[in-house]
């Protein structure tokens, strides 16, 4: 494929909690050298956004990318989302459905949390913004989010995510775990959207099971599921390459179906 003028509907690229947009860097340079437009904006809370007073909710994320993309005057986008970002990728398709032209989903569950799981969110919420227990609680989760191949063969991957999460605003973690918790189930949403979709997996994603990835691509109408050998929870920072070409091809997907030929 080869550099063309960018395209008119913009990729969005949302990333996942304790991180920030840089986690897509690989991505965001070879989408737009493929001729893409592509807005990698940091959430709320995150790479030095203000965390604001509203109450937790996916639902404001949501809202802030549509004026994200009001101010970029893009009807519509290409909505990808990573873990969090995945959850706000559904928020947003609830909310302003009119608007996704296509949707990748990386290690996102269509479900709301159990209240079990929902009850450690909150938990880690309040622990997080205890200075007595975060270090320890961040050293002990974050490594959960990379696959046992990645910590072993690329160190540096754990040590730029662990940097990462330690760097997060305790109050920004704390309100995305809550607003995470909170969220409805996107079951029936998923199930609405007529658009072509990427549901990304790791083999080795040890929070986001196969047979949950396996639900999000079987409700999408248009779905097609990828499953990322040596990968964990973070695919876009484990494997670039093999997300930025599940990416490009769903793109290309994107454009037959518009009727325009493939670049």
């Amino acid at each position: 494929m080869t550099a063309t003028a960018p395209e008119t509907t913009p990729v969005v690229l949302l990333h996942a909690l304790s991180l920030h947009a840089t986690m897509w860097h690989a991505q965001e340079h070879a989408l737009r050298a493929a001729g893409h437009t592509v807005l990698a904006p940091d959430q709320r809370g995150f790479g030095g956004r203000p965390l604001g007073t509203a109450a937790p909710s996916l639902d404001v994320i949501a809202d802030d990318l549509a004026d994200t993309l009001d101010r970029h005057r893009a009807p519509r986008a290409v909505i990808v989302g990573s873990s969090m970002g995945g959850y706000v990728a559904m928020a947003f398709l609830r909310r302003h459905p009119e608007r996704v032209a296509g949707l990748a989903l990386l290690s996102a569950r269509a479900t709301a949390d159990s209240p079990e799981a929902a009850a450690q969110r909150l938990r880690f919420a309040e622990l997080v913004q205890d200075d007595e227990h975060r270090a320890t609680l961040v050293e002990k989760t974050t490594p959960l989010l990379l696959g046992p191949t990645t910590r072993t063969e690329n160190p540096d991957v754990l040590t730029r995510v662990l940097a990462d999460a330690h760097d997060s605003p305790p109050a920004a973690l704390a309100w995305a775990q809550r607003a995470i918790a909170a969220r409805a189930d996107s079951t029936d949403v998923l199930r609405g959207a007529r658009v072509p979709a990427l549901v990304l997996a790791g083999a080795e994603d040890a929070l986001v099971s196969a047979d949950e990835s396996a639900h999000v691509a079987a409700t999408l109408p248009h779905a097609r599921l990828v499953t990322v050998p040596g990968a964990g929870h973070l695919q876009p920072l484990e494997t670039p390459d093999d997300v930025t070409r599940a990416l490009l091809a769903l793109l290309d997907d994107i454009r037959t179906a518009n009727g325009a030929p493939s670049c």
